[in-house]
């Protein structure tokens, strides 16, 4: 990590064939309310034309780089040997700032995060392929801080993370290709605080991400295990039991009644739960 810059947020992205979404990530930082900030982007090697959409913004660009890397984690890690912020926070190419506003209204905040604080995030918008708006995500930090330890309970995309965290704790683990970023976190707030801004919709975050299919799912879950286990955690808890069990209940209807019964029957679930849908609209 390069010399610090007071107030300064950095945004790094990481992209890897990213022609379809990338430009709308770029808008969505470049157009922020907020003027101290950087954007970061590492791309790994993109052949789509991801690479022409990053010349034509180099002047939206405080560093960018095209090269192959071993996974998002490794992209992220390079991305922070450039960071200068104070507060860093991470998406991907298919993520976007929801409003114009959303960094300045985080700022404004993090000027009042006592300085053992040092992880900060609103809320995420799910979005379907469609980008249609599904429901938001993130929840007060006293509400799932006990959680967190078990499952990754916080959303990633956008949360705020203090420079002195990495210079405590280190990079991301790149033997990690889901659950580096809870592995990370939980290095941190296994014993720290974390800090909630009611209200603060982040960041847009469309569907289909690596972890989304049931095989990524129980990979995913394994990957949170891994961690725990890095940590000290050495038998899991019932909550990661429970989120366990739903991945292979999932898995397994996967592969007995197809995909789309699958999806109806779940959201069916959810609804007599008084949740909205998700897997029918994804």
């Amino acid at each position: 990590m390069t010399s610090l810059s007071p107030d300064l947020i950095s945004v790094i992205v990481a992209v890897f064939n990213g022609i379809d979404t990338l430009q709308q990530c770029i808008d969505s930082i470049a157009q922020q309310t907020y003027a101290n900030k950087e954007l970061i982007i590492i791309d790994g090697g993109s052949k789509d034309g991801t690479v022409d959409v990053l010349e034509s913004n180099r002047d939206k660009l405080g560093y960018w780089v095209s090269e192959p890397d071993s996974g998002i984690y490794n992209a992220w890690n390079k991305g922070l040997s450039q960071a200068k912020g104070e507060w860093i926070c991470f998406l991907g190419a298919d993520d976007f700032f929801w409003d114009a506003q959303v960094l300045e209204r985080m700022a404004s905040q993090l000027m009042t995060v006592p300085p053992d604080i040092r992880v900060a995030y609103g809320q995420i918008m799910l979005l379907n392929n469609n980008g249609e708006n599904l429901y938001p995500i993130g929840e007060p930090w006293q509400g799932v801080k006990e959680r967190f330890k078990q499952v990754m309970s916080i959303p990633h995309p956008g949360l705020m993370h203090r420079r002195s965290l990495f210079e405590q704790h280190g990079n991301f683990d790149e033997s990690f290709r889901i659950g580096g970023d809870y592995e990370l976190l939980l290095r941190e707030l296994k014993e720290a605080d974390a800090v909630f801004v009611p209200g603060l919709i982040m960041i847009g975050m469309r569907q289909g991400g690596l972890s989304s299919s049931p095989a990524n799912s129980v990979e995913s879950m394994w990957d949170v295990r891994r961690a725990q286990k890095m940590h000290g955690l050495r038998l899991p808890g019932f909550f990661w039991v429970m989120a366990m069990i739903r991945v292979y209940i999932r898995l397994i209807l996967w592969n007995l009644i197809g995909e789309r019964m699958t999806r109806k029957f779940i959201d069916f679930g959810r609804r007599v739960k008084g949740l909205p849908p998700y897997w029918t609209k994804t």
